[in-house]
């Protein structure tokens, strides 16, 4: 069950992104999967927010200096295609609108990957 703490920065978080897109918050594995459209685009984890990535995208956030969602599991590390946003780009809402936009077609191909 998230802390208190995990919930009031969930909260924050999606209140500054629907400045800019319709996003809702689920519960999930301690964290949180938020949603825009239906769509899984990015994720809360240990209190910091991950965006979905591809190939599509990627280059942006190396680009950036900014990793993977990382954790371990069996004594293994697990890469997740989810990155951490920069502080940057969460606070110019013209430039988050379009990393939203674009972590949302990542999580859309990531959908049709599946299906196929």
């Amino acid at each position: 069950m998230p802390s208190a703490e995990s919930k009031a920065f969930k909260d924050a978080v999606v209140q500054h992104l629907n400045q800019v897109a319709p996003v809702s918050a689920r519960a999930m594995f301690g964290g949180y999967g938020l949603y825009l459209e239906g769509v899984m685009f990015a994720l809360i984890a240990y209190e910091v927010l991950y965006f979905k990535v591809d190939d599509g995208n990627r280059a942006d956030y190396e680009a950036a200096g900014m990793g993977p969602f990382v954790y371990s599991r069996d004594g293994k590390d697990m890469v997740m295609s989810y990155y951490q946003i920069p502080p940057d780009v969460y606070e110019d809402l013209e430039t988050l609108y379009e990393w939203v936009e674009k972590a949302l077609a990542a999580a859309r191909r990531g959908q049709r990957k599946k299906r196929a």
